[in-house]
């Protein structure tokens, strides 16, 4: 689960040597990068607290590096969830964009994604073949970010220039017919090697299992780096991004039944005149970052990011049962029988833009030494929605085999969005003798947001304290205490008595105890946490127009316990995690639903990985991953649940030494025993959906290191 990564987390007492390095030894002849690769304990940059191995940092967090995204097939970002076991599915369908819950809570796809440790908007595909790492920050995010769900953070860290040449070559297959190539190069020149450049391009045809689901994709990517001076260093990349792809919808109750798992190969969106979701994405940063002497450093970071999207599907959507004169709003008939809706949103654009000015250092006040993270974010986003279509073009059922017409005719969109927020921040990692640290954590948001029906702004300044103790070199225990905040607008329909108002800005807290600790063989980590988090909900009959009002109605806690070991003894290593969550939903005014667990929330996870290097065949290793889950609830009155499910993959890689360079072939079968069953159960667009497990697929690839 762990790999590599640069860390910005708490302080600690072995870790001292890292955070707390005399000055001396940080003015180097060269600017350092904040990155470790193939490092057993590696620094995680989105939590913001100074160069900390993962072992010594006071919350729990997750790396998974570009080699491990390849040797576990992982494709798009839904596929981490079979990595850690505090990361779960949150409505991923094929050719859409991908949903995440971390211990329980979705995370928000505009405010809990991070590239670099700069906000960006993730209502899109996020092509991985430019990414090194994918860092997963678990627990309330409220310090590294203004508005945010309370979950945690997602942050993907683009590639850089190497120090060394490089010319990585892949081509790769997949079952049932997607082919991918892509290329990944990197090169310095110039006098002294001052200029470094890397480039990543991939090109792939999409057909996976799903029928009628065929599509293609392309990304460029192009990072450069320009080291000034041996404490200057300059860096720009830019990314473009293409994806079109039919989107796949999810099945539902029959009626009040769970149904049993169906073909995963069906296809809801599989009418003649179905069209494809179409993402183009460019991206771009510039980055400066000037050392100052004396273990200070200025850095200054600037990015864009511009999304443009066709949203276009024939979605089910309730049903009418004639027969029975039962309108059933959130779920399929008991025939198998649904409404069916051309759906077309064309046109949407996305655009974030951020800057962010931060001063880190090192000093002393007595004999209490701090490393201290301080600056300020700057950011904006606009939004641009069209006209849509949300048309009834008669009934489908779930065998995919109706046909209707289509109905394009466009009406009322979604209003336009603005907004802009100011962020001062500042952390402080502190060291008080030889055992014990503490971490203090505050940022203050200023946020303007407007729409067509509403403007409002809000302030709010949100704390975090941490403090830990070590009990030998290798081993640690800490506690921590933090504050997240969410703030929104009630829709903007008919339907709601204060639609378009903003709504007061809702507070979550969380309480984190844990003890980790590294040894030769890798690292381990045991955590209790408790978030609660105010929920809002739509309070009244809700079945005319100014009949519904969306207000606070009680929270959602979520206390859990989580494990992680990751061990090499000999031949062997492995990796694995466990978490045990209980969560509840408690004071709603809606009585059934206190006391109950979530929709969507397994209570029990666990993620294993193990490998085996064959020491009879030199360069041939063998893995074995396990995903298992408990059940989960499909009404939020828990009258209906989804079994539980578990799922075995297997792979195999060998690398052999040429003289033009390096050769690796890798083989896997996902789903090896062919499972069905259904793999999550979100209650999403106020209906109830359900998603099959991927039958079994093989997968294959080679890479040349050239």
């Amino acid at each position: 689960m762990a790999t590599c990564i640069p860390l910005s987390r708490g302080l600690i007492a072995a870790a001292a040597c890292v955070v707390f390095a005399d000055a001396s030894a940080q003015t180097a002849t060269t600017l350092e990068k904040v990155t470790i690769t193939g490092s057993s304990d590696p620094v995680v940059g989105v939590g913001g607290w100074g160069n900390v191995p993962l072992s010594k940092s006071p919350f729990q967090a997750s790396v998974i590096n570009s080699e491990q995204l390849r040797d576990l097939g992982i494709q798009r970002l839904a596929d981490v969830t079979r990595v850690d076991p505090s990361v779960s599915d949150a409505y991923n369908a094929e050719g859409y964009w991908d949903f995440l819950t971390m211990r329980g809570f979705v995370l928000d796809n505009r405010y809990n994604f991070r590239r670099d440790g700069l906000p960006i908007n993730a209502e899109t595909t996020i092509a991985l073949d430019n990414k090194e790492r994918i860092e997963l920050l678990k627990g309330t995010s409220g310090v590294q970010a203004g508005t945010s769900a309370p979950g945690g953070l997602a942050n993907f860290i683009v590639k850089r220039p190497t120090d060394e040449p490089l010319r990585h070559v892949q081509l790769a297959w997949r079952q049932p017919g997607s082919v991918l190539g892509a290329v990944d190069l990197s090169q310095r020149f110039g006098d002294a090697r001052a200029f470094g450049l890397r480039v990543n391009a991939a090109a792939e045809r999409l057909d996976p299992y799903t029928r009628r689901t065929k599509g293609e994709r392309q990304l460029l990517a192009v990072a450069a780096d320009w080291r000034l001076a041996s404490d200057t260093l300059l860096e720009a990349e830019f990314e473009t991004s293409h994806r079109s792809q039919p989107s796949v919808p999810g099945f539902s109750l029959l009626g009040p039944n769970v149904p049993a798992p169906v073909d995963p190969r069906i296809n809801l969106n599989n009418q003649p005149w179905t069209l494809p979701v179409v993402f183009d994405g460019n991206t771009a940063s510039l980055r400066f970052s000037q050392r100052l002497g004396e273990g200070w450093r200025w850095t200054a970071h600037v990015a864009t990011q511009r999304l443009k999207t066709d949203d276009r599907i024939a979605f089910p959507f309730g049903c009418l049962d004639a027969a029975a004169n039962v309108y059933y709003p959130d779920r399929y008939c008991p025939d198998g029988t649904f409404d069916l809706y051309d759906y077309r949103s064309e046109n949407e654009r996305r655009r974030t833009d951020a800057f962010n000015l931060e001063l880190q250092g090192q000093w002393h006040t007595g004999e209490v030494r701090h490393a201290t993270n301080t600056g300020v974010l700057r950011s904006a986003v606009h939004d641009r929605f069209g006209p849509l279509a949300f048309n009834l073009t008669g009934a489908g059922n779930i065998d995919g085999s109706a046909v209707t017409g289509p109905m394009p005719a466009l009406g009322l969109g979604i209003p336009n969005r603005d907004e802009h927020s100011t962020e001062l921040y500042m952390r402080d990692a502190m060291r008080f003798g030889p055992r014990f640290n503490g971490w203090l954590g505050v940022r203050h948001t200023r946020l303007h947001r407007s729409a067509s029906d509403t403007d409002y702004r809000q302030s709010f300044t949100i704390p975090w304290l941490a403090a830990s103790f070590d009990l030998g070199a290798d081993t640690m225990v800490y506690a921590s205490w933090g504050r997240g905040v969410e703030s929104a607008v009630a829709p903007a329909l008919p339907l709601y008595t204060n639609r378009g108002q903003p709504l007061p800005a809702l507070q979550s807290r969380q309480v984190e105890l844990g003890v980790k600790g590294s040894t030769a063989s890798g690292l381990w980590s045991l955590a209790w946490f408790d978030i609660l988090r105010p929920v809002f909900a739509d309070l009244g009959t809700c079945d005319a127009d100014a009949t519904c009002t969306r207000q606070a109605d009680g929270v959602a806690r979520h206390r859990g316990v989580e494990a992680n070991v990751g061990a090499r003894w000999g031949a062997w290593s492995s990796q694995g995690g466990l978490q045990a969550l209980q969560a509840r939903r408690q004071g709603s005014q809606t009585v059934a639903i206190n006391g109950r667990r979530p929709t969507n929330v397994p209570a029990l996870t666990l993620k294993l990985q193990s490998r085996y290097d064959v020491a009879a065949v030199r360069g041939l290793s063998v893995q074995a991953g396990l995903v298992a889950e408990s059940d989960r609830s499909v009404l939020e009155d828990n009258s209906a649940r989804i079994p539980g499910h578990a799922r075995v993959d297997v792979a195999a890689r060998y690398t052999q030494g040429t003289r033009a360079g390096t050769l690796t072939v890798r083989a896997g079968i996902d789903n090896l025993f062919d499972r069905r069953g259904w793999k999550e159960s979100p209650f999403q667009f106020n209906h109830v959906y359900l998603f099959p497990l991927t039958p079994r697929t093989l997968r294959l690839s080679v890479e040349a290191a050239l």
